[in-house]
């Protein structure tokens, strides 16, 4: 935590108007843009929801997990290059011009809704993980970690954000991969895992193992991602619309191989611990019971460290909509700089306060999962279509956007409320209905110039490609300082695991534990030597 504190409070010293804040200036590289956004979309809900799956079905959940992988192939395909070149500083900034001023508040007031549901699930995730390693009341781990995870982001803007991503990535998958061959050896091999519970070989185990679900899944996933506004923001956030494109494909890639390493503990949980009351704690578990007291710390600090990062992320591009699209449209357009960064981290003292509270209400809706696709299904669907395909068609008229979201959602909750009607089909049905809404009302040609020429002028602007004089070129110095800081956190990361693997030393975790610990103290001396040839002479890094 001292560690990431550092980084927000060095990346605060950089941000010096509202367009660094919230999009750091169309600097971001885009591998760790891509490395931020897989953090962005993950969270400790994996490790509870996902791995509570596993425990009961096996590889279906890594199918269900896949399901991430399809947005970003989109996004790199269809939509990367269209965010990087719309200029905007919030995901919903760019509506106004599109459609008009009523759409973009409608969607800011119901989108920021819609966000604070999502954000409560992620809480009480990391409430129920903290809950089973800890000695903390379910109370004080909610209060606890939504007090943290709101300070650490208010500092920095989106430069910390993504650089935190990044090390705690690093973080993460050490100690993902730490616990999969100790789950492994615990279950009595892989070959006896699949010998006593075949079923959960079966990558279609389980009820919802249908083909119409699992589609369904699949396109409610896809919709929800492309999206979601920190998905989107990381998109605008690069320098150029190659870059975006890179960032969707390796957002892909890691979304694609880490499921499997992510959910074997929870699968080889089955035989350790068998008969578990709560599915949501089978990884938990297995962490606690075979992990030394020093790697359960970094355990829990690298399941933490996936929701802060996710949490992080939404908190910002949350606060950017609070100050962008609603205070600096409604309340004061004529204020500084300076006033719009405070108001923003005001905001996000205000975001954290509303998911927190509402997160110690979650385990009412069943559970982080069935929480999670309920409100997605209901509400994420109608905002998602006029957001995604707005960008894409010019036809659908302003009415259609708003009508959409009324209707959607109304829809929505009628048909989940049905209780002969379900899951899969009431959200197909809410899908068609809102795809049919939206483009249906582009047969309705507009009769006002002024909206034509503008809608007009804004795809021509998507379909530009950018020039020289708009695309940033990040300072030398600044990237040699954020080098440095790399190889300063993943110093200090590995002497952290060292020093817990020495306190168990002579058993399994420990073994591994050490060879990690001195492959990161390793790489951060190759880094800074790597760093040395490269140091410009120019000492400045405004």
């Amino acid at each position: 935590m001292l560690l990431m504190a550092g980084v927000g409070v060095f990346f605060g010293w950089f941000v010096k108007d509202i367009s660094q804040y919230f999009k750091g200036g169309n600097t971001i590289p885009w591998l760790i843009g891509a490395i931020s956004n897989y953090m962005g979309l993950f969270s400790s809900f994996v490790f509870v929801a996902h791995a509570g799956i596993a425990y009961q079905y096996g590889l279906f959940g890594v199918i269900i997990l896949w399901s991430t992988v399809f947005p970003c192939l989109i996004a790199a395909k269809f939509l990367g290059k269209r965010w990087r070149r719309s200029g905007i500083i919030t995901p919903v900034e760019y509506l106004e011009t599109r459609f008009n001023s009523g759409v973009r508040q409608t969607f800011s007031w119901i989108g920021l809704g819609i966000r604070f549901l999502d954000n409560m699930v992620r809480l009480y995730a990391i409430g129920i993980f903290i809950t089973t390693a800890t000695s903390f009341s379910f109370f004080e781990a909610i209060l606890i970690s939504g007090f943290v995870i709101t300070a650490f982001t208010i500092v920095g803007g989106v430069w910390a954000v993504v650089v935190m991503d990044t090390l705690q990535f690093v973080i993460l998958i050490f100690a993902s991969l730490l616990l999969v061959p100790l789950a492994l050896d615990a279950a009595g091999g892989l070959s006896n895992l699949v010998d006593s519970h075949p079923q959960h070989f079966n990558l279609l185990n389980g009820p919802n193992a249908t083909p119409l679900w699992i589609l369904v899944y699949y396109l409610l996933i896809s919709l929800k991602y492309n999206a979601n506004w920190v998905f989107i923001q990381r998109f605008y956030s690069v320098k150029d619309e190659s870059s975006s494109q890179k960032l969707g494909y390796f957002t892909a890639a890691l979304f694609f191989v880490f499921p499997i390493f992510f959910l074997i503990p929870a699968i080889a949980a089955q035989e350790i611990l068998p008969g578990l009351d709560n599915p949501e704690m089978a990884y938990v578990g297995v962490a606690v019971k075979l992990l030394p007291s020093g790697l359960m710390g970094l355990m829990l600090a690298a399941i933490f460290s996936a929701t802060m990062s996710s949490l992080n992320s939404e908190f910002n591009v949350m606060s950017g909509v609070l100050t962008s699209d609603i205070y600096k449209r409604l309340v004061k357009r004529d204020g500084s700089e300076r006033h719009y960064i405070w108001v923003a981290r005001l905001n996000i003292v205000l975001v954290g306060i509303v998911a927190t509270t509402g997160a110690l209400f979650v385990g009412r809706l069943g559970g982080a999962f069935e929480a999670n696709k309920l409100l997605t299904g209901i509400f994420s669907i109608p905002l998602a279509i006029p957001l995604i395909f707005g960008i894409l068609s010019k036809r659908p008229r302003p009415i259609g956007a708003i009508a959409t979201v009324v209707v959607g959602i109304f829809l929505g909750l009628i048909l989940n409320g049905m209780s002969g009607i379900s899951w899969e089909m009431a959200t197909l049905i809410e899908i068609t209905v809102c795809f049919a809404i939206f483009f249906g009302s582009g047969f309705f040609v507009s009769k006002s110039r002024e909206y034509i020429d503008r809608v007009n002028a804004f795809f021509l602007l998507l379909r530009t490609p950018l020039t020289k004089d708009e695309i940033p070129v990040i300072s030398p110095d600044f990237l040699h300082v954020l080098f440095l800081v790399f190889v300063a956190a993943l110093a200090i990361s590995g002497a952290l695991i060292l020093g817990m693997a020495l306190l168990s030393i002579g058993t399994m975790g420990s073994d591994i534990a050490l060879v990690g610990s001195v492959f990161l103290l390793v790489l951060s001396a190759i880094l800074f030597f790597f760093s040395r040839r490269f140091k410009p002479k120019n000492k400045s890094i405004a």
